[in-house]
């Protein structure tokens, strides 16, 4: 399925992110939970980056079990509990992030947060996708 990016030029040029993502019609709405890392032993990797990937791992199980992929996802919502790791870290992110999403950049917010459920947990990753539907 295949979203409309709206950036309007008001908005100047957005940079690793859509303004808006218009979802085709008859498209079903999937909201996915939020997912941090923590694999099934309750084992969380220590890196940043490496949480990063293993929470959008999970989010894009999510979307792929609803008949879904990527390209699907239209909102992304990225929770850190600590900023400066993140932007000392957005290179590998970047890379981590195209690895699993490719060249897709649904609308993104990203959030710094005092602390996560899971004890040690960086990263938390929440997503909204459309399915189906004509496109």
């Amino acid at each position: 399925m295949t979203h409309t990016i709206i950036n309007p030029v008001e908005l100047g040029a957005p940079r690793g992110w859509s303004n808006g993502m218009l979802a085709p019609r008859g498209g079903r709405l999937l909201f996915v939970a939020g997912q941090d890392a923590t694999d099934d032993a309750g084992n969380l990797p220590e890196d940043f980056v490496r949480q990063f990937g293993a929470a959008l791992e999970k989010i894009l199980a999510v979307v792929r079990e609803a008949d879904g992929g990527p390209q699907d996802v239209a909102r992304l919502t990225i929770y850190v509990t600590d900023l400066a790791a993140y932007l000392e870290s957005r290179k590998s992110l970047g890379e981590a992030y195209r690895e699993l999403m490719g060249r897709h950049f649904p609308a993104m917010a990203l959030v710094e947060v005092k602390g996560l459920v899971e004890p040690g947990a960086m990263v938390e990753i929440e997503a909204t996708a459309v399915v189906g539907g004509d496109g």
